[in-house]
């Protein structure tokens, strides 16, 4: 099969493209880098001429108030590329418990994306991931000083990127779902708690403390963000502290 990965250059993008590849199909990256730019709409023609399916991957340059307008463009011009080009599979990737947040106005906007592509006019599926441990480190440092490192109680169940991306491209080699794939983690944590294995991992002698209004995920509350009986995630099996290690 032919697939277009839009966003395929970024840290999701590339495995899938990889991954894809290596199980015999032609995978193509496309990105703002290779011309293609999907809230304005350059570049989709040509990008998704001949595919079979399409995977989107990108992401909101913000976590603000203006990434819903990003996923409401860039889903409707998608969309109607992809109904122009014939192809028959459309994927996104989203986050698993992203309902659950209303007060995130990054997480309405995913579900929106999501909303956008069950009503739209081609075949989908959609995997809901579990936040990525490489994303770990980055949402620490927001709420972070010299002196320690402040994280609320929140549950969540991280899950590597490479498990992502074989989650994702697993679907995009599939028939359409019309319907969600949730993957997570192996493990629970609360925040707090992964911020303590992981400043040990780095020898970072800063304590960890308990900020119940820290961070993004503080929004977050009770089993959100993590996997729960109903949601049939696949697990993942790479464990965060094997990760760490590697």
């Amino acid at each position: 099969m032919k697939i277009a990965v839009i966003g395929g250059t970024g840290l999701i993008g590339s495995q899938v493209i990889k991954i894809l590849n290596d199980q015999g199909h032609e995978a193509v990256p496309h990105s703002k880098s290779s011309g293609v730019d999907l809230v304005t709409g350059q570049g989709l023609p040509a990008a998704l001429a001949g595919a079979d399916v399409v995977v989107n991957l990108t992401n909101s340059p913000t976590f603000d108030e203006d990434s819903p307008t990003f996923f409401e463009e860039s889903m409707d011009n998608l969309l109607a590329a992809a109904e122009e080009a014939g192809v028959g599979h459309a994927v996104i990737l989203s986050i698993l418990g992203a309902e659950l947040v209303p007060d995130l106005v990054y997480y309405r906007a995913k579900v929106l994306q999501e909303d956008m592509l069950k009503v739209g006019p081609v075949p989908y599926s959609i995997v809901r991931a579990t936040q990525f441990f490489e994303f770990m480190e980055p949402a620490m440092s927001w709420t972070s000083d010299e002196t320690a490192v402040r994280l609320p109680a929140t549950l969540i169940q991280p899950m590597a990127s490479a498990d992502v991306a074989q989650a994702v491209a697993e679907v995009s080699m599939g028939a359409p779902l019309l319907g969600t794939r949730n993957v997570a983690g192996p493990d629970v944590f609360t925040f707090a708690e992964l911020g303590r294995i992981t400043l040990a991992a780095h020898d970072d002698p800063r304590p960890v403390v308990l900020d119940e209004t820290a961070g993004l995920f503080a929004a977050a509350s009770g089993e959100a963000l993590i996997a729960k009986d109903g949601d049939d995630a696949v697990i993942a099996k790479t464990a965060y502290q094997d990760w760490l290690a590697s």
